[in-house]
């Protein structure tokens, strides 16, 4: 059933707007002309792609070199042109009667402003020159001062607003690297590559940082060498772009040059000293080493083209955080050989009692019917039987191209996509400890075992696109597809309910997503209208489809092993004519005390065995899917400057969903210049977002750990049911809504001097209905025979369950000083002060029998879901650093400042008090050093958390799966590294 979507009130002011402009009279060109020329590198035949070419005093008017570097634009013999590139002196040339030029340009690493493609279609205009605000961070001149390797985790430590959760366990969290902007969720911000839509993972990340499902682009799979530049817009921008869009965008920008070989070899590894949890953990060898290889080449393609191509490979190992407990590995009946199997005959786990007992040695059978005894004799300690959290092992492998070819002076035609494949083993799991007597088997793993998830992950993407001319308008046409496919996996492991006979290593599953976006998009400038307008408008269509697709039956199929066949009428006895005993050893009897009475062909269940794959149950036929969606849209957006200093931005767009009908939503910003070095700028927005197609259609049962009256983590099924699934209905719960939002925001920029730069912003982002998870419903609670829908397990659904608001302000500081004999200095600090609050908690009219109406509104939205959007992440975050270099060497100071934390639980003690933690504010400082060992070859070594700094521990009361908080810097510790750079 379609809904309608609620629309907004920005479109009679556009439509004001654009009749406004669409009056004024168009100047005529007569005495332009066309001017055509190169621009390279002083002293080398190097070409320069992505220079800047502007019409001085008309930022309006200018072109961007291409792959051959190579401009044209249209200008007069009084002009004068500026050319401007990132790492370059800029350089003004008088156009006088010449129409063609060769221009070189000399490096200036204090020239760090250049023009911006991301949230404008515009030709372009500088950081300081936008109505909202956008990071250009040029990844090519980063790479060699960073420790990190993969793009989400470089953005993280330069870019106070990007922020890339790297979880060390729980489940698939760690599997790909949910990206966020403002604190908001990771499916609120929208990822593009060269301006077109990315494609997200398949996967479903159920536990984020904000305490939201939510689907991410994976990073990783984009190779680092590709990249020239990434533009982080940090403004809503959905009517812009389309959903997503609520907390910003991220564009990355891939490299066009040719005829030069760069590359990069990278290894490294983490200290591993333990931090400070004493005897919970324990300090080992080095871990966690890194490997990564990396290179980019241009081919030309005759004098018109340009084929970049990248490839990478890196191989990650595992880092080992063992949270070292004392849980209770062997129950009693393990030490004294008091456990039977489903036929009543006893099951030996404990042979050394026996020799000793056969031996007579007293002392030896009193040592081993004691846990410290047996672990004594077996070699063991509680070390061996920890959980373990930590970085999952990865191998990968992706190659990335970027291509373009012009046909004739005004059409190009373009490409651009790539590959890769990753597999990857992570520590996700609680090690089973044999006296769990539902998830053990002495033949398969006498002393437990620990399982562990593992993911291939194959992803693809392919853009083809033509730019051209019809008449004055600028037209790209472009078709868009891409695809990630997660094949899941688990080792070490089976499934109880199927005995000795079960496999130990499953395949779980497929999940995939395709996406295919087909746009058009028209472009013109006006230079008559005021000071200049430009008009874009365009369509696009998007088909998506989201597959789940079954795994082996072993993985999700509930066995016999524990389920007794009777032969013949009689009572439940064992060969002793004792009562059989269920899994705990208690014998199966009825009110009176007698043994049960069965008849032939009877099925009893004497062993309540789990079934599945442990740890995570493999998807079986009643979880698959095949799922589509289309979306149709329309835009129009423009750009108008009213005068020299004051310019004026609007944007709406008509986007209809085939399972969510339409909606039209609209932006207004403006930048009003008060001096020639200061503005300030502002924007009013309005967004929505449709639930994905995993949100809605995402149903799994995996096995949670709630713990006991003892503290001890004990296990739970519990099954995520879509909303249209029979649990739902039988509930109350609802379907799915869209949510809606409105972004406000207000800043400023300074400019004081040269190569100093200053951006000052205030937002606010209000998300009604915004998706979140519930907390665990079982039969006992609901009545109204529930246990009939969901059996002994626990249900928890995806809810539109609170209206959210997140706001902040972000400062951003780049300061450049030239010194004497060719050396620099530059000094930048970034900040974001933020909070994220709950406005509203939503409720329903659930069909629940046994709970009251405060405890089911605490189920719907749970205090730690809350907690973990509210406060569960760092509200500041500082990043401050300071480069220098002389001649050949270079070096980086940078220190970042994760804020506190606060944790909320939904456990408490007798007197009602929850065992909430706030955790203090966490600083961690990265070092490098660089040096050119000539013109082509440079190596730089160094480290990030140099110091070693550890988080706080959690209270023992929290202490689970993780021992330490994982919302600021996380556990692992100190890493060193070493880099080597060539450029041919």
């Amino acid at each position: 059933m379609k809904r309608k979507l609620r629309k907004h009130h920005l479109l009679p002011a556009l439509v004001a707007l654009f009749i406004m402009v669409a009056l004024f009279p168009v100047e005529t060109l007569a005495q332009s002309r066309k001017i055509t020329g190169k621009v390279s590198t002083s002293g080398s035949t190097e070409v320069l792609q992505g220079v800047n070419v502007l019409v001085k005093g008309n930022t309006r008017k200018g072109a961007v070199t291409d792959g051959q570097g190579m401009f044209a634009l249209e200008a007069s013999p009084t002009d004068v042109l500026v050319i401007s590139f990132i790492g370059f002196k800029s350089k003004e040339i008088k156009v006088g009667n010449e129409t063609t030029f060769n221009i070189s340009l000399d490096e200036d690493a204090t020239q760090l402003t250049e023009l911006i493609v991301t949230g404008s279609r515009n030709t372009g205009r500088t950081i300081l020159e936008t109505p909202v605000p956008v990071d250009v961070i040029s990844i090519k001149d980063i790479m060699g001062e960073l420790p990190q390797m993969d793009l989400a985790q470089m953005l993280a430590f330069v870019a106070p607003s990007f922020n890339a959760v790297r979880s060390q366990g729980g489940d698939l969290n760690s599997h790909v690297d949910p990206v966020q902007l403002r604190n908001m969720a990771p499916n609120q911000i929208l990822v593009l590559v060269n301006g077109k839509r990315r494609h997200t993972s398949a996967l479903l990340i159920t536990e984020t940082a904000v305490g939201s499902p939510s689907t991410t682009v994976d990073l990783m799979t984009i190779p680092v060498s590709a990249i020239d530049r990434v533009e982080i817009l940090r403004d809503g921008a959905a009517a812009q772009y389309g959903s997503d869009a609520v907390a910003g965008v991220v564009n990355i920008i891939l490299k066009k040059g040719t005829n030069k070989l760069t590359g990069s070899l990278t290894g490294g590894g983490y200290a591993n000293t333990g931090g400070q949890a004493g005897a919970l953990t324990k300090s080992g060898k080095p871990d966690g080493f890194n490997y990564q290889f990396d290179a980019n080449y241009g081919f030309k393609i005759s004098d018109k083209g340009y084929f970049n191509v990248s490839g990478q490979i890196t191989q990650r190992r595992p880092t080992l955080r063992p949270f070292v407990n004392d849980w209770g590995f062997f129950d009693n009946t393990y030490l004294n050989n008091l456990r039977t199997d489903k036929n009543g005959n006893p099951v030996i786990t404990n042979p050394e009692l026996i020799n000793a007992q056969v031996a007579g040695n007293t002392s030896q059978i009193a040592a081993l019917k004691t846990e410290t005894g047996l672990m004594s004799a077996r070699g063991l300690t509680k070390a061996d039987f920890a959980v373990y959290a930590g970085m999952p092992a990865i191998t990968l492998g992706s190659t990335f191209y970027n291509a373009g070819y012009e046909i004739n002076p005004t059409t190009t035609i373009y490409s651009f996509g790539g590959a890769s494949y990753k597999y990857l083993e992570g520590f996700s799991c609680y090690f089973r400890r044999p006296a769990q007597t539902d998830r053990f088997n002495y033949l398969l793993y006498p002393n437990g075992f620990r399982p562990q998830m593992t993911s291939n992950t194959s992803d693809m993407s392919n853009t083809i696109g033509l730019k051209s001319k019809i008449g004055d308008f600028s037209v790209d046409f472009s078709n868009t597809f891409g695809r990630n496919t997660m094949r899941l996996g688990m080792v070490n492991t089976f499934n109880a309910s199927l005995g000795s006979n079960s496999p130990v290593n499953m395949n779980l599953g497929t999940h995939q997503f395709s996406q295919n976006s087909t746009n058009l998009d028209l472009s013109r400038y006006f230079k008559g209208v005021m000071n200049g307008l430009n008009i874009a408008f365009g369509a696009e269509m998007r088909i998506e489809n989201y597959k789940i697709i079954k795994g082996q039956e072993e993985s999700y199929a509930y066995g016999n092993a524990g389920v007794l066949t009777a032969v013949k009428d009689g009572l439940l006895v064992g060969p002793d004519g004792k009562p059989l005993e269920d899994a705990n050893s208690i014998p199966i009897v009825d009110a009176s005390g007698n043994p049960l009475s069965v008849f032939a062909g009877q099925q009893v269940t004497v062993k309540s065995l789990s079934s599945n794959c442990q740890c995570f149950a493999g998807f079986g036929p009643k979880n698959e899917r095949n799922e589509f969606r289309t979306t149709m849209a329309a835009y129009l957006d423009a750009e108008l400057e009213l005068t020299r200093k004051f310019l004026l931005a609007g944007a709406f767009r008509l986007e209809n969903y085939s399972d969510f009908g339409g909606v039209t939503i609209g932006k207004l910003a403006a930048r009003y210049s008060l001096t020639k070095t200061l503005s300030i700028r502002g924007s009013i927005a309005t967004g929505f977002r449709a639930p994905s197609l995993q949100e809605l259609n995402y149903t799994h049962t995996a096995t949670a750990f709630v713990p006991d009256a003892n503290g001890i983590p004990q296990p739970l099924d519990v099954t995520t049911y879509p909303t249209n699934s029979t649990a739902a209905r039988v509930l109350g719960i609802k379907g799915l809504k869209q949510e809606q939002s409105r972004t406000y925001g207000f800043g400023l920029t300074y400019q004081p001097a040269p190569g100093f730069e200053v951006t000052l912003d205030a937002y606010q982002i209000d998300v009604d209905n915004r998706i979140f998870r519930t907390s665990y419903f079982n039969a006992a609670e609901v009545g109204n025979n529930y246990q009939e829908v969901i059996g002994d397990g626990e249900a928890q659904f995806f809810v539109n369950g609170a209206d959210v608001r997140s706001k902040g302000l972000e400062a951003v500081g780049n300061y450049t000083l030239n010194l004497q004999k060719g050396s620099s200095i530059t000094f930048s600090l970034a900040a974001i002060f933020s909070k994220n609050t709950v406005l509203n908690r939503k409720t329903l009219d659930l069909n629940v029998a046994n709970l009251t109406s405060e405890q089911i509104v605490g189920k719907y939205l749970s205090r730690d879901v809350i907690g973990q959007f509210e406060t569960g992440t760092p509200r500041t975050k500082l990043i401050g650093s300071v480069s220098y270099r002389v001649n050949k060497f270079n070096t980086m100071l940078r220190g970042t400042y994760f804020g506190t934390v606060t944790e909320r639980s939904v456990s408490s003690d007798n007197d009602g008090n929850f065992y909430d933690q706030t955790f203090s504010g966490q600083a961690v400082f990265d070092l490098s050093f660089g040096y050119d060992l000539n013109r082509n070859v440079k190596v730089s070594i160094g480290g990030s958390n140099i110091f070693d700094k550890y988080p706080q521990i959690l209270r023992p009361e929290n202490q689970g799966f993780y021992l330490y908080s994982n919302n600021q810097q996380g556990s692992n510790g100190a890493y060193y590294y070493g880099r080597l750079m060539f450029n041919f």
